[in-house]
C-alpha cells in the first residue's frame, strides 16, 4: 500500500481533531512502564515492561561508565531510541499532511553525559545528558523538496514530536516512594 496514495494519517487524524476540539479532555493520554521485580543483587540489570507490549519486557543494563557492565540496552540508550521513534514517526505523519512522499528516513539520536555529576564525584556537574544531537536523513520522493517545504517539515515534525518537546522543555515529575 502507498501511503501517500492513500493519506491514511490526515483521513485519521482529521476525525480526532473534530473529536479533540468538542471533547479537549478525551485529547489526554497516559504512557505507562513499569519495571519487573527481578534479582535486586544485581542493580546493573533489569527488565522493563511498556505498557502497550503485550506482556513482552526489555532488558536493561547499567552504562559501564557508572559500574554497571554495558551488556544490554541502558536507560539513555531507551532515552535516545523514545526520541528518534517519535521524530522518525511525526516526521513520517506530517510529511502525509504535507503532501511529501519520504523514503529512506533515518533519525540517529545520540546523548551525552558527564557521569562525575550522577557519582557524586563533582557536585557542580548537573545529573542528565547536558547534550543530545538527532540527525535526520531521507529521501523527498515526491510532493516538494525545494527549501520552503523540507523547511516546513522539519520544524513541524520538530514541534509535534512529544518526546523532543518534553526533553527541550522539560516536564514535572513527581515521585512517590512506598517503602517499607
Amino acid at each position: 500500500m502507498n501511503m501517500l496514495s492513500e493519506r491514511v494519517v490526515p483521513t485519521r487524524q482529521r476525525i480526532l481533531h473534530q473529536q479533540y476540539r468538542q471533547a479537549p479532555d478525551e485529547a489526554w493520554i497516559r504512557d505507562h512502564a513499569r519495571t519487573v521485580p527481578g534479582d535486586t543483587s544485581d542493580p546493573f540489570h533489569g527488565e522493563v515492561e511498556p505498557a502497550n507490549n503485550a506482556g513482552h519486557c526489555w532488558a536493561y543494563g547499567i552504562h559501564r561508565a557508572v559500574g554497571g557492565d554495558h551488556d544490554a540496552p541502558n536507560p539513555g540508550d531507551l532515552l535516545t531510541s523514545a526520541l528518534a521513534a517519535c521524530l522518525h514517526s511525526t516526521t513520517g505523519m506530517v510529511s502525509q499532511w504535507l503532501e511529501m512522499e519520504l523514503a529512506d528516513l533515518t533519525v540517529d539520536v545520540s546523548a551525552e553525559a558527564d557521569v562525575r555529576g550522577s557519582l557524586r564525584v563533582d557536585a557542580s556537574v548537573p545529573v542528565g545528558f547536558q547534550r543530545m544531537h538527532v540527525s535526520v536523513t531521507g529521501r523527498v520522493v515526491s510532493g516538494g523538496n525545494d527549501a520552503a517545504s523540507l523547511k516546513a517539515l522539519a520544524g513541524s515534525a520538530e514541534a509535534c514530536c512529544v518526546v523532543m518537546q518534553t526533553l527541550k522543555r522539560g516536564t514535572d515529575v513527581r515521585s512517590e516512594w512506598h517503602l517499607s
